[in-house]
């Protein structure tokens, strides 16, 4: 096996809300914000070579939505997708599955794109399985109020349009276990209903995509938790088990948000789960 970090591109977020109730006096000191309190986003994916299989885990926002949509994140950097593949030696079409954590469209925009003509839309990994699961499926395609605009129907509907869409089992408790992926996945639904977070066993190391369970290094405090989480209590809860979870069995935790730091390792404090070590990609998977 091998992995490999895909950033599918970079943007901005109001600090405010990626923080919630917590003020900015104490996040700005981890994520500093800029002059319209917007604070630095990545959209870091993951590539797993397992094997015959090539695993996406998340694919970004894509390049198909509107330039007054994009305007209200702040695109910045040249980091695309196809770049990153190309970095490596690899092509979306060799792609052969699309893991998606959730179907927020920083997340999931950039499974599908235009077709040709751009009368429609397609997948954007043609050879690819995309991949939910029943009840996050649901919570997507029947939204509430609160998500919405999170939810892009054309994000997610064209992935069942197209006949290429798969669904994990869903656990008995918090995990499942030795999922159709070849990897263990961890459900939180503080955030949004059935997240689901890859476990990815790599070479005697446990590999974490954190997602939006733990967005960025700054994140680290259990009251520190998103603005847009649906059931933020929850979340608390669902953080506190896997960090002391993480603590306890050494993992690494590979950082889809943060711009500014890949993959952190936590420990034991007496403050709570605190922050180890920071590492690069190239420090963890060569």
């Amino acid at each position: 096996m091998q992995l490999y970090p895909i950033n599918a591109g970079n943007f901005k977020l109001d600090g405010g809300a990626m923080f919630g109730v917590v003020p900015k006096s104490l996040w700005q000191r981890t994520n500093p914000a800029d002059n319209n309190n917007m604070i630095d986003i990545a959209a870091r994916c993951l590539l797993i070579e397992d094997g015959n299989r090539l695993i996406l885990v998340d694919t970004g926002m894509g390049n198909k939505q509107s330039d007054k949509f994009y305007g209200y994140y702040f695109l910045w950097g040249d980091d695309t997708i196809d770049k990153s593949l190309a970095k490596y030696g690899f092509h979306r079409d060799d792609i052969t599955d699309v893991f998606m954590t959730h179907l927020h469209f920083d997340h999931c925009g950039g499974s599908i794109q235009w077709n040709k003509d751009k009368t429609g839309y397609e997948p954007a990994f043609k050879n690819a399985h995309f991949w939910s699961n029943t009840g996050h499926w649901q919570w997507a395609t029947q939204p509430n109020r609160r998500e919405k605009a999170s939810f892009l129907k054309e994000n997610i509907l064209p992935m069942e349009d197209s006949g290429q869409l798969k669904f994990t089992s869903l656990p008995d408790d918090r995990i499942l276990k030795d999922s159709q992926l070849g990897f263990d996945i961890f459900f939180a639904d503080g955030h949004t209903d059935k997240q689901m977070i890859p476990m990815i066993n790599y070479k005697g190391k446990t590999i974490c995509f954190m997602a939006d369970l733990l967005p960025t290094m700054g994140h680290l405090p259990l009251p520190f938790v998103m603005g847009y989480d649906t059931r933020p209590l929850l979340t608390l809860d669902e953080k506190e088990v896997f960090l002391n979870m993480a603590a306890d069995q050494g993992f690494y935790l590979f950082l889809e948000h943060d711009a500014h730091h890949e993959i952190i390792s936590v420990k034991h404090t007496e403050k709570g789960v605190r922050l180890n070590e920071i590492y690069t990609c190239k420090d963890i998977f060569n």
